[in-house]
C-alpha cells in the first residue's frame, strides 16, 4: 500500500501561488535595497511568452517534486509474522586442542571432533525455526561469538568459521557456563537453556565448574551437557597397532553433575549418529509462550521525486549550455562558409 508519512506537507502546495499573486508594487515599496534604473534610453528585452510560460511550468513541477519528497512517500508491504514463540538456547562449543583428534566419521570420511560437531550442529541450528540462538566458543577462556538472535544463518556461519586453537589449547568449562548465565540474565522471562559440548575436563578459566553451577542454579539456567569422543581408536605405530581410549580425559562425572543439578541431562556422543539423536531429543524442549506479533516491511520512496526535482532544476542550465554551444558552432560554420 502506498502512503505519505507526512501528508500535511502538501498543505504548502499553494504557497508559491500566494506569493505570485502579491501586487508588484508591494515588492518595490517594501524593498530594503533600491536598485538604480538602467541608463537612459536603454530597455531590457522582454522575455518571450513561450519561454516565460515554460519556466513557470518547470518551477511548479520542481516545487511539487520537493513537496513530494518532503512528504516521505513509502510503500507498506503485506504483514509478516515475527516469531515470538520458541526456545532460547545458548550453544557452548569446545575449541580446545583435543577437539582435533580424528576419531569421528562423517559420510564415511574420517574427521576430527570439531568437524563432526559442525556437521551435525549445522542441521540442528537450521531446524530451530522461531528460536533465539546464541553461540559461545571456549578453550583457555570463553567469549561470546553470537548473542541470542533469530538469525540462525549467522549463528551457523560463525560456528563453521571457528577453528581449533582460536582461544588456546585448554578447556575453560566454568567460564563458558558463567558467560552464558550472564547473557541469559539480561532477559528475565526465558527458559534459559544452555547446551554445552566438550570432550575434556575443566583445566583453565577464572571460574570453577562448581562456582558456575551455583550461578546457573540461582539464575534458573538449565544445562544440557554433551561429551564428545570415541571410546576406542586404533593407533598404528612401529611396533604394530594398538587400541586406545581417546576420551579418557573426558570428565563425565562433572558433566553429569552439571546437568543433574540444573534439571538438564548428560549425553554421550561417540559418533555422528549418536550426536544427531541427542539433538533430536533436545528438539523436544517446551517453547516459550508469547504474544504473536506482525510487522509490515516499509520501503522509502522519497528519493524518486527528489531526483526528479534535481533533474528539472538543472534542466534550464543544460538547455542554455546546449544552445550556447550550438550558437557557437553555427557562427563558426557561417564564418567558414563566408571565407573569413
Amino acid at each position: 500500500m502506498f502512503e505519505f508519512a507526512w501528508w500535511w506537507v502538501w498543505l504548502a502546495l499553494p504557497l508559491p501561488l500566494l506569493v505570485w499573486m502579491l501586487p508588484a508594487r508591494a515588492y518595490s515599496q517594501n524593498a530594503a535595497l533600491k536598485v538604480p534604473a538602467l541608463r537612459p534610453g536603454y530597455t531590457a528585452a522582454p522575455l518571450k511568452a513561450g519561454v516565460s510560460r515554460w519556466r513557470s511550468v518547470l518551477t511548479v513541477l520542481v516545487w511539487i517534486c520537493l513537496l513530494g519528497a518532503a512528504a516521505r512517500p513509502q510503500w507498506l508491504g503485506e504483514p509478516v509474522s515475527i516469531p515470538d514463540q520458541g526456545r532460547e538456547m545458548m550453544l557452548a562449543v569446545d575449541l580446545s586442542g583435543s577437539m582435533k583428534i580424528d576419531d569421528m566419521q562423517v559420510n564415511g570420511r574420517q574427521v576430527n571432533r570439531l568437524a563432526m560437531t559442525k556437521s551435525v550442529l549445522d542441521d540442528f541450528i537450521k531446524r530451530r525455526v522461531g528460536d533465539r540462538l546464541g553461540l559461545i566458543l571456549f578453550a583457555d577462556t570463553a567469549y561470546l561469538q553470537a548473542p541470542l538472535t533469530f538469525d540462525r544463518e549467522t549463528v551457523a556461519t560463525l560456528l563453521n568459521e571457528s577453528v581449533i586453537g582460536l582461544v588456546g589449547e585448554q578447556t575453560a568449562i566454568g567460564d563458558a557456563i558463567g558467560l552464558a548465565v550472564k547473557r541469559f540474565d539480561e532477559k528475565d522471562e526465558s527458559n534459559k537453556v544452555l547446551i554445552l559440548l566438550t570432550d575434556g575436563q575443566n583445566t583453565a578459566g577464572n571460574i570453577s565448574p562448581e562456582q558456575a553451577l551455583e550461578l546457573a542454579v540461582n539464575k534458573d539456567v538449565t544445562i544440557y551437557t554433551i561429551g564428545v569422543g570415541a571410546d576406542r581408536m586404533l593407533i598404528q605405530s612401529f611396533f604394530g597397532s594398538r587400541q586406545v581410549n581417546p576420551s579418557q580425559e573426558l570428565d563425565e562425572r562433572m558433566l553429569t553433575e552439571l546437568a543433574k543439578q540444573t534439571g538438564g541431562q548428560y549425553f554421550r556422543a561417540r559418533d555422528a549418529q549418536e550426536l544427531e539423536a541427542i539433538y533430536q531429543t533436545l528438539d523436544a524442549l517446551e517453547p516459550i509462550e508469547g504474544e504473536s506479533r506482525k510487522m509490515r516491511p516499509l520501503t522509502a520512496l522519497f528519493y524518486y521525486p527528489l531526483m526528479l526535482g534535481l533533474v528539472l532544476s538543472v534542466l534550464p542550465l543544460l538547455v542554455y549550455i546546449c544552445r550556447a554551444a550550438w550558437r557557437k558552432v553555427s557562427v563558426g560554420r557561417r564564418l567558414h562558409s563566408e571565407g573569413r
